[in-house]
């Protein structure tokens, strides 16, 4: 069973454990086959990936028993947890007190496909190496740089000057183009837990929004609404794409 304090963590399946032989082959501990893996085009490739990076293939069933609840996992690869850390003169994503492993990993993900490769995780939060978290993120984790801080405050101290968006229901600038930074310096977009959202001490940090959105609900989700973030402050680097 996976645990927190572990130095090593899993991909759960195929697809996502192809990724991170490619990607980054020298976090790669072992491999595991079950032994009903039987898509010989895919177990090849598996194969080859670790050979070149002399990686070790083990075949069992006691380690899917133990961390896949999916019957059509065939594929287990265990690494080290190990990334970089964030860049300091970069745009930041920032999260505090993240709780859902789903929502962290399609929040990656989502992060990684408009551009944004340094991720803010304010603690207590979800373990972003748990494998739940991996699967979720679709590989996007293994694309990341990632730094994690006890406090706000203490994420402030330890890094250059940024353009800061808080993202609240309180807010009063809403969401659109003529907010998106004009100045020379990084910025960085900041988001609540799931449930309780930022609180009230972030309307005084920076220029804090809220994404405009029909009566009829009362909140977007946390995903939803940083996947609207990221897009809004990135759509004009793609616009030449």
């Amino acid at each position: 069973m996976y645990k927190k304090n572990q130095e090593t963590s899993y991909t759960l399946g195929i697809t996502l454990s192809i990724e991170l032989l490619k990607e980054r082959p020298e976090l790669v501990k072992m491999v595991y086959f079950h032994p009903s893996f039987n898509d010989g085009s895919a177990k090849d490739l598996i194969t080859d990936l670790a050979s070149k990076s002399a990686i070790p293939i083990l075949t069992q069933t006691k380690i899917f028993n133990t961390l896949s609840q999916k019957e059509n996992c065939y594929v287990i690869v265990e690494f080290e947890k190990k990334v970089a850390e964030i860049d300091k003169n970069c745009n930041h994503l920032v999260l505090v007190n993240p709780s859902d492993a789903g929502n962290m990993g399609t929040i990656m993900r989502s992060a990684v496909g408009f551009g944004f490769q340094d991720l803010v995780i304010i603690t207590p939060a979800v373990d972003h190496f748990n494998p739940k978290v991996v699967r979720s993120s679709m590989g996007a984790l293994f694309h990341l740089r990632i730094s994690t801080y006890a406090s706000f405050e203490d994420y402030l101290s330890d890094n250059l000057p940024h353009d800061y968006f808080p993202f609240m229901l309180k807010a009063k600038h809403r969401l659109g183009s003529n907010l998106v930074p004009q100045s020379e310096l990084p910025y960085a977009l900041i988001f609540g837990n799931e449930a309780t959202g930022l609180p009230d001490s972030f309307l005084n940090i920076g220029t804090p929004l809220i994404i405009s959105h029909s009566k009829a609900i009362d909140s977007l989700n946390l995903p939803t609404a940083v996947g609207i973030a990221l897009y809004e402050f990135s759509k004009n680097v793609f616009k030449s794409k």
